[in-house]
């Protein structure tokens, strides 16, 4: 059993299962095969997103408990939906430990906790205690402030008294409280010594912690689900929901976080015997000639689509706008006194080793103290060997090329490791010993927060080609390489979904659909940002640029929003401010930037957005149709089906209208039934017409959706263009709509098929011959797809 789609739906306490229950007919009538929610079980009091679980044995309370989930399903089965649900196994949420039964024991128990053994934890640091990075100063500091308060009295869940420290709550160990409350520093001392923990001044975290994380995220501590008596506890309560039929599939956050992923899989896949499974996975080079391969032998039906998102995005970039924008980049920075841009690599090798050698300490000495014998300079050689690995990780013995390559090219930069490298490689190189393992799961993180999290807000010269799961060295992609990949997609993981937004994109479909038109007009855009950078400039060149994009792709905005990314992605540059020591000074001038859009340039942005807009919208109905005609599972994220300018969370996690929706939709249905078409235009109902009739297209008539074969269109315009048959249903899409139009539109352009009664779902018409104008057939909207009669 697999969706036709999905819809994305991100429950939160303002947005529950009830509430999701209340959408589950205006999913129905939009056409959507499965709902898709975000993780529901308990997670730590006011998360918005629910990665933070801090109980897996119940539904969240605050997003409707168990019995709104049993609401929802039968709501959704009502309206004949299947039901999709994300879950975390890489990790658990422990920013409040009071809330997680499991590490609040271990906290309280230490190594004889029931718990010790489901986190991934160095027992062997610290003298056994886990390391707490929660003072805002060292610790004699805070001790001789009074800022810690030891008390006797037993607490909920704490027998033996607890530890104070401002709205932080500990458990003190078993026969370790002092006689009466204190918060004299030697006694607290003494009480801190026998504790199953350890606090830290936070500073210290990055180079001291004593468990496994997610990413740089201290709050989010790592599980050992390769322990099947862990496996079995922590997925018990998702298991009982396959089991009784209430989900019919899983979507798994992470797996490279994990030890074995591949392991992980085949032992869920006889757990739920054998339910539809995605996973969350980055496959580098998605686009070019030799992209990653998602591992063959695992138990999924393939990733969540960030490939599939890359592919697209970059059909519809013009590559005769790669060399204006780069030089227009390199103008940028050296009007601000900055160095020349360096190749991408060389730029995310750098950002990667800063990763490697910052927040990512921790975990490379875990590596450096796991080896069998001490290797000389073992933790410079491991953050050089982590800044050079190609992909995300490896899974050994599969792999071994990456871990090579990687060995290569850091001997290659930094010949004084060469030794310490080759001593390192034959450890690295054996899956059976633990630093081997422990490399693989720290090539993910490092390659996330360099690359992602930093690399992605310093190379800035075209936005649409910095997103989750995209190489923005990759510019373009030409429409065989968009076949090219589309069938393999079909021929390799049919099942696998695909995406244009999710609550991890750094910007919304519509705001890269924008955006991409800045390839056709690079000239122009040049001009424009000179104008802005005149009126309003953070005196760093590339950062302007990627503001003023983020402006004119999200128009319009509020300017809390616009205040909120930008804060956000200067310091996740890194080089104006950053997260640990924001600059006051910078983060000024970012902010006037904001404001200035909203005052003095107001007028210059209004009118270039006006210049650009329908190109983008050209490009967004384009986007939407390839994605939901292609092969794969389209996902709908939550609101997507009107114009999606969101940018980076939590701005993509904001509330949706659904009665507005639910309105449109139905006046939209009974136009059309009128012969009434609606325009392009900034109230989204043409998206919204395409996205349905899509969705229902599929949903009605899977046997139109059976294989892909590129189609030929010839021309003078043919390479304006994509078309592709899937069985039956039969996509037109257009690209470079600027040029489309400076060359006089589509002349004598032609789609060639085979002849035979179709209709457009979008427009009504009928379409009968083998030869199909697309000056007819494009007339209405920028995308048409046919589909054989029924009967026929």
């Amino acid at each position: 059993m697999h969706p036709s789609s999905t819809y994305r739906l991100q429950i939160t306490k303002d947005f529950d299962l009830d509430a999701a229950a209340g959408v589950t007919g205006y999913l129905r009538d939009l056409g959507v095969g499965w709902a898709y929610l975000s993780p529901i079980l308990r997670s730590t009091e006011g998360s918005n997103h629910g990665y933070d679980v801090v109980d897996p044995s119940q539904v969240d309370p605050a997003r409707g408990g168990p019995d709104a989930l049993e609401r929802f399903v039968d709501a959704a089965r009502r309206a004949r939906l299947g039901i999709l649900v994300d879950i975390v196994p890489n990790h658990m949420g422990v920013g409040e430990p009071a809330q997680n039964p499991w590490w609040w024991d271990v906290l309280l128990r230490g190594r004889g906790s029931r718990y010790a053994r489901a986190f991934d934890v160095d027992w062997d640091l610290s003298d056994g205690r886990i390391t707490v990075p929660i003072l805002g100063r060292e610790l004699d500091d805070a001790l001789a402030a009074g800022e810690l308060a030891a008390d006797p009295a037993p607490a909920a869940q704490a027998p033996f008294g607890t530890l104070r420290y401002y709205e932080h709550v500990l458990p003190l160990a078993e026969g370790s409280a002092p006689a009466e409350p204190t918060t004299d520093a030697a006694a607290v001392r003494e009480v801190l010594a026998r504790q199953h923990w350890e606090l830290l001044f936070w500073r210290r975290q990055a180079g001291e912690l004593g468990y496994r994380r997610f990413f740089a995220t201290t709050t989010l501590a790592g599980l050992r689900v390769e322990d099947q008596a862990v496996f079995d506890e922590s997925h018990a309560e998702i298991l009982r929901w396959v089991r009784e039929g209430l989900v019919d599939g899983l979507r798994i956050d992470h797996p490279d976080g994990l030890l074995d992923p591949g392991g992980y899989l085949e032992r869920l896949a006889d757990a739920t015997d054998g339910a539809y499974v995605l996973v969350e996975k980055i496959l580098e080079h998605s686009g070019t000639d030799l992209p990653e391969a998602l591992p063959a032998w695992w138990e999924t039906d393939g990733t969540t689509g960030y490939d599939a998102m890359a592919v697209i995005d970059r059909v519809l970039v013009d590559p005769a706008g790669e060399a204006e924008l780069d030089a227009l980049d390199a103008a940028l920075r050296a009007d601000t006194g900055l160095p020349a841009p360096v190749p991408y690599p060389e730029l995310i090798h750098d950002t990667k080793r800063m990763i490697a050698d910052t927040i990512q300490v921790s975990e490379i000495r875990r590596i450096a103290r796991s080896l069998p014998a001490p290797v000389e300079d073992a933790e410079d050689a491991l953050a050089e060997l982590l800044a050079c690995f190609p992909v995300y990780r490896s899974y050994l013995p599969a792999g071994r090329e990456h871990l090579d390559a990687a060995a290569a090219e850091a001997s290659r930069r930094r010949p004084d490791l060469a030794a310490a490298i080759a001593g390192l490689l034959p450890v690295l190189a054996d899956p059976a010993l633990e630093a081997a393992r422990r490399f693989q799961q720290t090539t993910g993180p490092v390659m996330a927060k360099g690359v992602e999290d930093t690399a992605f807000y310093r190379q800035t010269r075209l936005g649409t080609l910095t997103e989750v799961g995209g190489d923005p060295g990759v510019f373009s992609v030409s429409v065989d390489g968009f076949h090219r990949a589309s069938a393999a997609r079909q021929a390799s993981w049919p099942l696998a979904m695909t995406a244009l937004s999710t609550h991890d994109t750094k910007r919304g479909e519509d705001v890269r659909a924008r955006l991409s038109v800045l390839s056709e007009v690079p000239e122009r855009w040049a001009e424009v940002l000179e104008r802005l950078r005149g009126i309003a400039s953070t005196g760093h060149g590339p950062f302007d640029s990627l503001m003023w994009q983020a402006i004119v792709g999200a128009w319009p905005a509020t300017p809390d929003r616009l205040h909120a990314y930008a804060e956000k992605a200067a310091r996740e540059a890194g080089e104006g401010t950053g997260w640990w020591d924001p600059d006051p000074h910078f983060e000024g001038r970012v902010h006037d930037l904001v404001d200035a859009a909203f005052g003095r340039a107001v007028a210059m942005v209004n009118e270039f957005v006006g210049e650009i807009r329908r190109y983008g919208w050209s490009n967004a109905l384009s986007a939407k149709l390839l994605q939901l005609a292609g092969p794969g599972v389209p996902d709908v994220y939550q609101g997507s089906e009107l114009w999606e300018t969101s940018l980076v969370d939590p701005d993509n996690r904001r509330p949706v209208d659904y009665d507005a929706r639910r309105v449109l939709l139905a006046e939209l249905d009974a136009a059309v039934s009128r012969g009434e078409l609606p325009t392009i235009d900034k109230h989204g109902a043409a998206k919204l017409l395409v996205t349905s009739r899509a969705l229902r297209l599929r949903r009605d008539r899977p046997d139109l959706f059976t294989r892909y074969t590129p189609m030929t269109v010839v021309g003078e315009a043919s390479s304006h263009a994509i078309a592709f048959d899937r069985g039956g249903a039969l996509a037109v899409a257009t690209r470079l709509p600027v040029s489309l139009e400076r060359r006089g539109g589509w002349g004598d352009t032609t789609l060639l098929r085979h002849s035979g009664p179709t209709v457009d779902v979008f427009t009504g018409r009928r379409f009968e011959g083998g030869e199909v104008p697309l000056a007819d057939l494009l007339s209405i909207y920028p995308v048409a797809l046919l589909a054989t009669e029924e009967g026929a």
